[in-house]
């Protein structure tokens, strides 16, 4: 088959052709620049509408990743700075037949705002473009190279660097797609992990109105303790030795490093936070700022209805926790599990308390042993993800004009890709286990035709396309696949659909504990109205 091509705003494209899991063809354009590259007096800064290219630009290629060092495969980090690409997949381009646009799915990865791409080797389009849809997955800056900020104003970088990206590539979109079959004005954003609580800030942020239409968030949220970064910079000073050192002296001494020096100040950084904090590098509130991502707290704009109000899906899996292998395995301080947005101080003799509460309401009177390891996970998971997650759908349904669709992944087959890293034996679906359900990765195996993995690919691709093109992920009952019906959430009803072996309407995921952490926080200090 000839190379396919295609003419942008840029310039013209020359990409591939790929096999999708059905084994019909598809055409694969990759290492797109959507922006300048962010180097030189860019680095840090927002980013830059990128600029156009003389002959035919090599499209069948990914570009570089964000400089990070990946958990998932063996060595040191790598990648580079200049790492602003998008991949375009497309089952059919204008000009042959008669087709209308299609649906548009604009995938923002994971990886903690620390690691991850947009690549292939964990996001596969070959399961997606089975349906008559368009995907794009792309990079954006990681670490201190995306998510730095100064208060100094003189200094032009207020923060969000990283989200600025997805929203550029967001408008790279909106500008390109139609050359690609894509249609865009039905544009659907969706994430997972870090991705997850990107899109839901996106559904947030100002400066994406009219940028997309749905938004599917997965197991992240803005409203997880997490995704928050630390205003300012000064707390980079002692990993940088420029204790009491100005902003300015900071961000002059950040401007001379290399890459792997600041990636390697990054790392003695987050060895430094600690319990009741933000997290050193993540979202921040830029206030009375005219370019600002986000404006103000997240519930804020949600409870006053400022937010782009599309049909927005979100959702869990069972054990989420069992993330927390990755990076560690022993339970450590339990402070740590108390949130900084209940407003705790680390060493206030209140937050010792709760986190006995905490402790005593999933181990008991038992000492944390490997025999009670599910109630860690249950316990990182309630904390970390599930409440905040179920607390977003609700607070949304009370105020959106559109609907909201909660769900909870169970489903356990060859596919959970994180539960299988990490040789985990208890029973549930990990953090990250769906993804392998919507995309091949590195560790997919061959799927046997009619097989529960099949079966179950087939069915999340369905679920999550379906929305992509309506709003409603299963719009009827003439579909073998999706023979149930799915409530949307109501300020009333906390209705889910549990995506199991079998499809199971359900209402009110976990009442007892999603009821004991409603009451921390309404014990806390934010939770009593005082500020945090």
């Amino acid at each position: 088959m000839v190379r396919p091509e295609v003419t942008v705003d840029q310039g013209t494209l020359r990409g591939s052709v790929g096999t999708d899991l059905r084994g019909d063809s598809f055409f694969k354009f990759q290492g797109i620049p959507y922006a300048k590259p962010p180097l030189g007096e860019l680095r840090f800064k927002a980013p830059v509408a990128p600029d156009p290219w003389t002959g035919t630009l090599d499209a069948t290629k990914e570009g570089e990743v964000c400089y990070h060092r990946d958990p998932f495969k063996p060595g040191g980090p790598s990648g580079s700075e200049n790492c602003l690409f998008l991949n375009v997949y497309t089952k059919k381009l204008p000009g042959v037949g008669n087709h209308k646009p299609r649906p548009v799915l604009f995938w923002v990865h994971g990886g903690g705002f620390f690691f991850g791409s947009g690549n292939e080797d964990l996001y596969g389009p070959d399961f997606l473009i089975t349906e008559d849809i368009v995907l794009v997955t792309f990079n954006y800056r990681l670490g201190i190279l995306g998510f730095v900020n100064f208060e100094d104003p003189s200094l032009g970088i207020p923060g969000n660097a990283g989200f600025k990206d997805q929203v550029m590539a967001l408008k790279w979109v909106q500008k390109n797609i139609s050359k690609f079959g894509g249609d865009p004005h039905n544009v659907t954003i969706f994430g997972e992990s870090a991705g997850g609580a990107s899109t839901h800030l996106l559904v947030l942020s100002p400066m994406t109105k009219g940028l997309f239409h749905k938004a599917i968030a997965q197991s992240g949220c803005a409203l997880n303790p997490w995704p928050r970064g630390t205003r300012g910079c000064k707390h980079l000073a002692p990993s940088m030795g420029l204790e009491g050192a100005t902003e300015k002296t900071i961000y002059d001494t950040l401007m001379t490093k290399s890459v792997e020096e600041i990636f390697e100040i990054q790392h003695d950084l987050m060895k430094r936070s600690g319990p009741c904090e933000h997290r050193p590098l993540g979202y921040v509130i830029e206030r009375s700022c005219p370019e600002a991502f986000i404006d103000d707290e997240p519930m804020k704009l949600i409870s006053s209805g400022r937010f782009n109000q599309v049909p927005f899906m979100l959702g869990f899996t069972t054990a989420e926790g069992m993330l927390f292998d990755l990076f560690f395995k022993e339970l450590g301080d339990i402070r740590e599990i108390v949130p900084w947005s209940f407003g705790y101080e680390a060493d206030a003799p209140e937050t010792d308390l709760v986190a006995h509460r905490i402790q005593e309401f999933y181990f008991g009177d038992e000492e944390y042993s490997s025999k009670i390891v599910s109630k860690k996970y249950d316990m990182f998971s309630d904390c970390h993800f599930i409440y905040g997650i179920c607390t977003t759908a609700l607070a949304h349904a009370s105020v959106s004009k559109t609907p909201t669709y909660l769900y909870r992944v169970s489903i356990e087959t060859e596919l959970n890709f994180l539960k299988k890293f990490l040789k985990i034996q208890v029973p549930g679906v990990s953090h990250l286990d769906d993804v392998g359900y919507l995309f091949k990765n590195i560790t997919t195996p061959e799927i046997v035709p009619n097989s529960i993995e099949d079966t179950s690919v087939r069915r999340f691709v369905k679920l999550w396309t379906n929305f992509a093109k309506i709003g409603n992920p299963i719009p009827g009952q003439n579909d073998p696949l999706l023979p149930t019906v799915w409530k949307p959430v109501t300020n009333e009803n906390l209705d889910f659909l549990d995506i199991g072996r079998d499809l199971v309407p359900r209402r009110n995921p976990y009442p007892d504990r999603m009821k004991f952490w409603k009451q921390l926080f309404a014990e806390s200090p934010a939770g009593q109205g005082k500020p945090t």
